[in-house]
């Protein structure tokens, strides 16, 4: 087994350098660029991004344009003006880094990035590392409690609609869960602010954020009650839709496993139903479904949760990649990508090791083999 996990860790390295490489040459296509906004921004034609330009550091590899040259004075200087001076572009592009070819520029970052060195973003003040651990309780927050309560719904209900399948239960439990899979996330976000959040009908829960203003200073228990609170509308807004994947995944895990010849002996020996299911069936079953929960919080905690942060003014990881997006903010963007692409690497293994916890007889090493 270890030596099946080091090939997996060293297969890690390649796969995060070829997505690296297709999404870098993916933005060198793409029209615009921090050059170019910072141009807009210096002449008065401001691209209207939702971050404004308050700093920056090193070159494209290690963070932002060394303050960009002391950008309020320069702004002052330039803006307004028919054109730049071509002089300064070139310094413009050589603070910024891109007074190097994109090969080069692309390597100088990996190399950065190897040493967990993100630099800083071009248009905030801030470290990579420093903004994404800002961020990151908001999207931890989501991403698990979605996860966690889709686990705990699911579960039960789809062994129920296994053991009564074909039942007048099994028909409308499987009618709502695919109409809240037909529902799209935001939207039912908003009909819940109408409804519950002082839209139009009831003022029972706050409209934005993740704590109350006066947070810091309640007492213990009342900051979870607070927090629970703020958590209420989100989580609920994600949650209609995670259900109906799981619960029929489950339910077809058990049918599957109900119909094989080791339930029928067990039956035949006289076990009762509650024993066979529970005894027999459930580790078969479940394995599929327990083995996929790191994957499955990973697609909650960095897929899911952009309109819902955008709608209860939650400021998360994905308010923040959209912000870096819409602000050519290259260090962000990609310093952002390569620490989640590595984390969802890696949970992919840790989804191998929970299939061998769950079921101890699978051996993929000598499968490898």
């Amino acid at each position: 087994m270890l030596a099946y996990i080091l090939r997996r860790l060293l297969l890690v390295v390649p796969t995060l350098f070829g997505i690296m490489v297709i999404n870098f040459a993916i933005i060198q296509a793409v029209p615009g660029g921090p050059v170019q906004r910072m141009i807009a921004e210096l002449t008065g034609r401001g691209v209207g991004a939702t971050a404004r330009i308050t700093g920056g550091g090193g070159g494209e590899t290690a963070g932002g344009p060394a303050r960009a040259a002391d950008q309020s004075g320069v702004q002052g200087r330039y803006r307004g003006a028919q054109g730049l001076d071509p002089a300064f572009i070139k310094e413009l592009e050589r603070l910024y880094g891109f007074d190097k070819p994109a090969w080069q520029r692309f390597l100088m970052m990996m190399g950065n990035y190897l040493r967990f060195d993100f630099g800083e973003s071009y248009f905030r003040s801030k470290s990579v590392i420093g903004l994404i651990v800002e961020k990151m309780p908001v999207s931890i927050s989501l991403g698990l409690w979605t996860t966690l309560l889709t686990y705990l719904v699911s579960i039960p209900l789809g062994i129920r609609k296994a053991v009564r399948d074909g039942t007048p239960f099994d028909v409308w439990t499987s009618g709502v869960v695919i109409v809240g899979y037909a529902i799209p996330s935001f939207l039912f976000a908003i009909l819940l602010i109408v409804l519950f959040a002082g839209g139009s009908y009831f003022q029972i829960f706050p409209l934005r954020g993740l704590v109350s203003d006066d947070f810091w200073s309640l007492p213990w228990y009342a900051k979870i009650l607070d927090y629970l609170w703020h958590m209420v509308l989100p989580v609920t807004a994600m949650l209609v839709g995670s259900f109906a994947t799981l619960t029929m995944l489950t339910k077809n895990s058990f049918l599957e496993e109900i119909n094989k010849q080791y339930v029928l002996t067990a039956r035949a020996k006289g076990l009762g139903e509650r024993e066979v299911l529970y005894r027999h069936v459930f580790r078969n079953a479940m394995l599929i479904v327990i083995a996929g929960f790191p994957a499955a919080f990973i697609s909650a905690f960095f897929t899911g949760s952009l309109l819902v942060e955008i709608i209860f003014s939650l400021d998360g990881i994905g308010l923040l990649g959209y912000e870096a997006a819409l602000n050519r903010d290259y260090p962000l963007m990609f310093g952002t990508l390569y620490i989640f692409v590595l984390f969802g690497l890696v949970m992919k293994i840790v989804s191998d090791l929970t299939y061998v916890l769950v079921d101890p007889r699978i051996d993929f090493a000598a499968r490898a083999a």
